[in-house]
């Protein structure tokens, strides 16, 4: 082992604890990422990146010519990312990493590295709307695959979130919810008739629940080719509408190419389900719907913190939530 030399990246959260800071448990997670690298005839070579969040600890590991091992461990909210990270590369090998190693019980992985961040090709290259189409295609068919799991993903400890049980989510976020105002409080909750309408209308369409990242922006996907996606990063995930997951894209998509651009994406995503006897109107609804529906999801992923990580990064986990629940009932730019 090579001891603590690391470079330490905290990001916004320069005084978020977390398990990190206890050696006990850093000696016990280095030893069993060397472990689980030696098992693949692997060493660490050079120093560690360290990058560490309210969410999740980070640790880059040089792997000589073999490039990079990530090794992360989850808070206990998304401790399931370790067992679901591994099923997925049984379920849908084509679209995910394969782990080198999964501690399930702790919520530790160790996975190669998946080449070049879509955030960076489209820093660097000339990508643009045809690309994200591609991608939101993909991940698409990687969710009509993982519809028959959805049983199996809930019983790794997948949150399930079907939209029949939104409304109940929403009433415990709003009430637990220690930023938002009383105004904004008052406003959520006369809101409510409209959310359970909305989640009656879409449950009622009988598209089956599947797995939503949650969290699918340009950072959160590797593009090791051309027209070739890879999806990561499953800690804010839930057994839900598949519908929910397009939100995150299209709006990170928009703000690069104006909202102009949602259509054609909403079309490429929508594609895959044509098939299941939903005409392309009743489908642009779901969608629709789905896009106000999502922001329960990212409400609730910002109280997936660990347990260490009190103060200010569990008030900005709360700012963050609430700014989402503000947002479900803003019309969506469809």
């Amino acid at each position: 082992m090579q001891g603590d030399a690391s470079v330490v990246d905290r990001g916004r959260y320069p005084d978020a604890v977390t398990p990190w800071e206890r050696k006990a448990w850093r000696d016990a997670a280095l030893g069993w990422a060397e472990r689980g690298l030696a098992a693949h005839g692997l060493r660490e070579t050079g120093r560690r990146a360290v990058r560490l969040r309210p969410w999740s600890v980070l640790v880059r590991m040089n792997v000589g010519e073999q490039g990079a091992v990530w090794f992360k461990a989850n808070p206990p909210a998304g401790a399931f990312e370790a067992g679901l990270t591994e099923a997925l590369a049984r379920w849908v090998p084509e679209h995910v990493l394969k782990p080198v190693a999964v501690d399930a019980d702790r919520g530790w992985t160790l996975l190669p590295d998946g080449g070049p961040l879509f955030r960076d090709v489209l820093d660097r290259e000339a990508a643009g709307p045809r690309d994200w189409e591609d991608l939101l295609r993909q991940y698409a068919d990687m969710q009509r695959a993982l519809e028959p799991y959805a049983a199996e993903m809930a019983s790794l400890g997948v949150p399930r979130a079907p939209v029949t049980a939104l409304p109940e989510i929403f009433d415990r976020l709003v009430g637990g919810n220690t930023v938002l105002r009383s105004g904004d409080r008052e406003a959520l909750r006369a809101s409510r008739p409209r959310l359970v309408d909305w989640c009656a209308e879409l449950a009622g369409m009988g598209i089956a629940d599947s797995l939503d990242h949650s969290d699918l922006h340009d950072g959160q996907l590797f593009a090791p080719r051309q027209g070739r996606f890879t999806f990561f990063d499953w800690g804010d995930a839930t057994v839900s509408h598949p519908f929910c997951s397009f939100l995150v894209p299209a709006l990170r998509a928009a703000e690069q190419y104006g909202p102009e651009v949602l259509p054609r994406l909403r079309d490429s995503y929508l594609e895959p389900w044509t098939r299941d006897g939903l005409t392309t109107a009743e489908l642009r609804r779901a969608v629709g719907l789905a896009w106000r529906l999502g922001a329960v999801g990212r409400a609730c992923s910002w109280g997936r913190l660990f347990p260490e990580a009190a103060g200010g990064a569990n008030a900005a986990g709360q700012a963050e939530s609430a700014g989402w629940l503000r947002q479900l009932f803003t019309e969506p730019p469809l």
